[in-house]
């Protein structure tokens, strides 16, 4: 008889102004493509972000690099209020439904999901992954983060950008590879989202089957 393998699991961080619940209903196409591959689980970042123009809900956030609860991906600044609350959101879903394979970040999930890497890498986390696939995403410009880009990520990482990107422009994700060691990339013609043709869909179960290879 043949043996069943398990599904890798997977912790999916959101985008800015988004939610998990968001991300979910947006990587639809993504999940049934690897639904054979992978369990997808969703985490909401702690950090409510100001509505435009103060309607409706603004959606959450990973941390602000203002103090005034603004976050602009291109801004060199001294702030990163509310990281340390995100980190304890993060700790505590793998306290409580990990452990997780590994970690999807896409646009300031993915930056998340990088400094995550930094802080495995340095040996400063509560809780462990095996790899981590990034999705239109980049280096927090954020100074008290830099340190953690200091030491070479060695972790086995996947790197998905697209582009005609207009949110996170396509040199921001590829000056982001080489905090990296070996990283794999993919590179699609599209914007800010995650791609799903046929192409993709090898290399996202190419990488998945590796990981599996080398760690369960």
């Amino acid at each position: 008889m043949t043996e069943v393998q398990r599904p890798l699991k997977l912790l999916c961080l959101h985008g800015y102004r988004q939610s998990g619940e968001i991300f979910r209903e947006r990587t639809g196409a993504f999940r049934k493509l690897l639904k054979k591959h992978a369990e997808f689980v969703f985490v909401t970042a702690p950090l409510s972000v100001p509505p435009l123009e103060g309607n409706g809900d603004g959606g959450r956030g990973w941390w602000f690099s203002q103090d005034d609860s603004y976050y602009r991906a291109q801004d060199e600044t001294k702030c990163a209020k509310g990281f340390e609350e995100s980190l304890a959101v993060l700790d505590k879903i793998f306290k409580e439904e990990g452990p997780f394979d590994g970690i999807v970040g896409f646009s300031q999930g993915g930056a998340m999901l990088g400094l995550l890497c930094g802080l495995l890498e340095q040996k400063q986390l509560s809780f462990a992954f095996k790899f981590a696939i990034f999705v239109s995403s980049y280096r927090s410009r954020s100074a008290p983060h830099q340190d953690l880009y200091k030491q070479n990520i060695t972790l086995p990482t996947l790197h998905v950008f697209g582009d005609t990107d207009q949110v996170i422009e396509k040199p921001m994700s590829e000056e982001f590879l080489k905090y990296f060691k070996d990283p794999e990339v993919l590179n699609h013609p599209g914007g800010h989202f995650i791609p799903t043709s046929g192409a993709q869909k090898k290399t996202y179960i190419a990488f998945l089957e590796k990981m599996r290879e080398l760690f369960v």
